[in-house]
């Protein structure tokens, strides 16, 4: 037995009429012919409400006594043993009396929805507990019985009941929520217009945030890129630059003239991992970001503006803000930058909003190799202070006469080294202990102007003077390589973890991991090879790039995989420390093909076990259901050639008729059961071509009562790119099932209409409907849905509809009517060109 359904009526406040529409609702669905009982309805005195209690079953609640007093609590057990298909259960924060069997009501709603009970209940926007101490600061007033957050949000169906503070206090003050004795202290107090107006806004929020869940989970279902502009919200993207803040804050300003607007910042890290960001200011921004009110997203891409585009599109952005770019005029040689490409591919979905800022043209610097342990600017200072600096200073000391010794003057110099090495590195330190030690010996080394020494104590002061330099600068230097290894070491894991987390999901197919390898490694191409055996040739499982190798020994760079399979490289070679990431690859690529192949397995082996369901459902079916029509038709036959009765006119004819209804019944099974066979073999071709539903339509409908179709196919439609055969046979059984369950006297409706670029065609019925999770189930080979007798069919009818539908590039699904019945929606292509103009005549007409 299946989890029962949850639909709550929120309200914004006591008194907007939740109780009431949901009593509304139980009559509506009594009307339809669903059990449905009262669990615990308070009317809590209101006349009107009471009103609406009449008509319906109510279960007896349960006598507790507590303290000395009586009180009545929904009797759980008695509705879990009457087991209705609906309970209502209002007021879901209510905290039972002590002795009942849960300490809360939603705790008893639970257990019904587990009994596969479908349960209507109430709950007001204050009782949600996540909103207690923001309810309390609104009104002042603690709420005591609350419900989680969770319970609600899993509902399957959340409908708001609203109504403006001033309609609500119009209805107080009429008597229809309290009683006249408290009406005014609830009118002064907690029903005052500033309260009611806070505690709706916070309704119809919580609302929209659970709309926006359901919207996203549609558009994910439906693989839907497009933006849909239901909400403003607002991508910020950064660089982890100074200009970062400004744009976070501009977003937020922006976010803030919509109600409901959400700021995402979002930073886009190349896959390589190894672009130079400051850790520090990211971490301020998004610090930021979420003071404001927004998320930060991390994401890798290589191509930002790409990446950037469909994180919008895939969070359903409407405006995208960046910063002005921070390029000098020169740098724009090598390409148009990433405000301007991402303006220009936004399409008409996305607006693109440009900021400038201070660190506008000031220049992102030359890209910086990797050998390079420190920054350019802290390069060009290290040799500026190494090599002009010492010269400077001897200057200064040869026109002040020194008089410092030369103790005091191998200080000096030994400072600039120092300084040297610590902004530059070891070469501009190197070079800035041999010009220093050059001087030291010319200008301030007896006998000067020469690069003679004369006293050995002055020998060693200058060598120990040169070992220190070059001792620092060492220093130095291995630092700046630690410091890179570490960094490096860190982006190896990021991209290792990254790899090794999609490919555990399944999200990485074999084309788009070689594609990463051959970006990451900036390679030309990327072949995965393999080979059944030692002497067996190479063959290619999988490539990308242009002119792959076909074997290990043609490429630049191979890693080997096991014995038979090898990742093979072309367009340089790689260093050894880069070795140890390609491995992983080649490791996980292996893993990918493995698992494609098992996938491959798996629906091979599915579709032989759909073949043999198919097979034994063909068995059933021939065994009965083709045997019964057979069966009339020989009893038929067999009385009107019996020579022992003579038979009347009238007679004979109802016999004949009855051979006539059998033939058609079997002509009709055996038709499905052949298209059913051709779709199951792959064998259905269509042949495309343009032609008005008025045509086809019509002709579908020979099969059915007269007057049990009503027509409704515009002239004007646009004419449909199908193949009319299998429309006309698509369209014959969906109707044909439609009249099956319509009620009598009722007939279906068959309406058509157009919808952007397609055109649909409803085919309506008011039967029993069909449950949701059922709706799918109805379109497999030999279903038959409820209670539908033996002979109706062998439940192929709406299998081969929808398989013609597809085969056509059209689709075909279920909704339910509007009062009770099921929709079928056949949506197909329309043919291009202009629609035919109205000719004026009706176009209703039945059948």
């Amino acid at each position: 037995m299946g989890r029962g359904k949850l639909r709550i009526y929120l309200g914004a406040a006591p008194g907007v009429g939740k109780t009431y529409a949901m009593l509304s609702e139980a009559h509506r669905r009594v009307e339809r012919g669903t059990d449905c009982v009262v669990g615990f309805v308070e009317h809590h005195g209101r006349s009107r409400t009471e009103v609406m209690l009449h008509g319906l079953e109510e279960v007896p609640r349960r006598e507790l006594e507590y303290r000395g007093t009586l009180f009545t609590e929904m009797d759980v057990d008695a509705v879990l043993a009457r087991h209705p298909s609906v309970a209502l259960v209002d007021e879901m924060a209510h905290t039972n009396v002590p002795g009942s069997r849960n300490e809360k009501r939603w705790q008893d709603i639970e257990e019904l929805l587990r009994a596969g009970i479908d349960v209507v209940s109430t709950v007001n926007i204050q009782h949600l507990e996540s909103l207690g101490d923001v309810v309390e600061s609104i009104t002042g007033v603690r709420q005591r019985e609350t419900v989680p957050d969770e319970v609600v949000r899993r509902a399957d169906q959340i409908e708001l009941v609203d109504m403006s503070p001033q309609a609500l206090r119009r209805r107080m003050a009429h008597g229809n929520v309290y009683k006249p004795d408290k009406v005014d202290a609830a009118l002064s107090h907690y029903f005052r217009p500033g309260n009611l107006t806070a505690l709706r806004e916070l309704a119809l929020l919580w609302v929209a945030d659970r709309v926006d869940e359901y919207l996203q989970e549609y558009r994910g279902e439906h693989n839907i890129r497009s933006t849909w502009q239901a909400r403003e919200r607002i991508v910020v993207g950064i660089t982890g630059g100074p200009e970062g803040r400004t744009l976070i804050r501009r977003a937020a300003r922006l976010a803030e003239k919509g109600a409901g607007g959400e700021v995402l910042a979002v930073y886009i890290a190349r896959s390589d991992g190894l672009t130079a960001v400051s850790p520090k200011e990211l971490t301020v921004q998004r610090t930021l970001v979420e003071d404001l009110g927004g998320t930060f997203h991390h994401v890798i891409g290589d191509d930002i503006p790409s990446a950037l585009l469909e994180f919008a599109r895939g969070v359903n952005a409407t405006q995208i803000v960046l910063g002005s770019s921070r390029r000098k005029t020169w740098q724009y040689v090598f390409g148009p930058g990433v405000g301007t490409t991402v303006a220009r591919e936004s399409g008409p979905d996305l607006d693109v909003h440009i900021v400038t800022h201070e660190e506008v043209a000031k220049g992102r610097g030359l890209p910086v190799a990797r050998g390079a342990r420190l920054g350019r600017q802290r390069i060009i200072w290290g040799w500026l202070v190494g090599v002009v600096a010492p010269v400077l200073l001897s200057l200064l000391l040869t026109a002040l006469n020194d008089t410092l010794g030369l103790a005091n003057d191998v200080l000096l110099f030994l400072f600039l080294t120092v300084l040297s090495a610590l902004l530059g590195g070891l070469r501009p330190a190197l070079a800035s202990a041999a010009v220093s030690t050059l001087l030291l010996n010319f200008y301030f080394t007896p006998p000067t102007h020469t690069l003679t020494i004369q006293d050995p104590k002055n020998l060693v002061a200058i060598t120990i003077f040169f070992a220190v330099a070059v001792a620092v600068a060492s220093v130095v230097d291995l630092a700046a390589r630690r410091t890179h290894q570490a960094a490096r070491l860190r982006a190896e894991s990021e991209i290792l973890s990254f790899l090794a987390g999609s490919v555990l999901r399944g999200e990485t197919t074999l084309d788009a991991l070689l594609e990463r390898v051959r970006e990451t490694f900036a390679m030309e191409s990327v072949a995965l090879l393999e080979r059944g055996g030692d002497v067996e040739p190479w063959t290619r499982a999988g490539s990308v790039g242009p002119a792959p190798v076909d074997r290990p020994e043609a490429a630049d760079v191979d890693m080997p995989v096991g014995d038979h399979m090898a990742l093979a490289l072309s367009g340089r070679m790689l260093p050894a420390e880069d070795r140890r990431v390609l491995a992983a690859f080649a490791a996980q690529a292996a893993v990918v093909l493995d698992r494609q192949r098992l996938v491959g397995e798996a629906e091979h082996a599915r579709a032989l076990a759909e073949g043999n369901r198919i097979r034994t459902a063909l068995l059933a079916a021939v065994s009965h259901d083709l045997r019964t029509p057979l069966a009339g038709i020989k009893a038929s036959v067999t009385s009107l050639r019996s020579d022992d009765v003579e038979w009347s006119e009238e007679d004979r004819a109802e016999l004949l008729e009855g051979i006539e209804n059998g033939a058609d019944r079997l002509d009709h099974l055996v038709g499905n059961l052949l298209d059913m066979s051709r779709l199951q073999t792959g064998t259905v071709t269509p042949l495309i071509r343009e032609i008005d539903l008025d045509e086809v339509v019509p002709m579908a409908l020979g099969g059915v009562p007269d007057g049990s179709v009503v027509l409704d196919v515009p002239e004007s439609l646009p004419m449909v790119a199908v193949d009319p055969g299998l429309l006309e046979r698509a369209v014959a059984n969906i109707v044909e099932n439609a009249v099956k369950y319509s009620p009598y006297g009722q007939p279906v409706t068959v309406a058509a209409s157009t919808l952007g670029s397609r055109v649909e065609v409803r085919v309506v019925d008011s039967g029993p409907g069909v449950p949701d999770d059922a709706k799918d189930r109805i379109f497999e080979p030999f279903q038959r849905h409820g209670d539908a007798p033996r002979g109706a069919g062998v439940g192929l009818g709406l299998a081969v509809a929808r398989g013609f539908a597809e085969a056509m590039g059209g689709t075909l699904a279920a909704e339910d009517t509007p009062g009770g019945g099921m929709t079928m929606v056949l949506t197909l292509r329309a043919a291009p060109g202009p629609a035919p103009a109205p000719s004026g005549q009706p176009a209703r007409v039945s059948s």
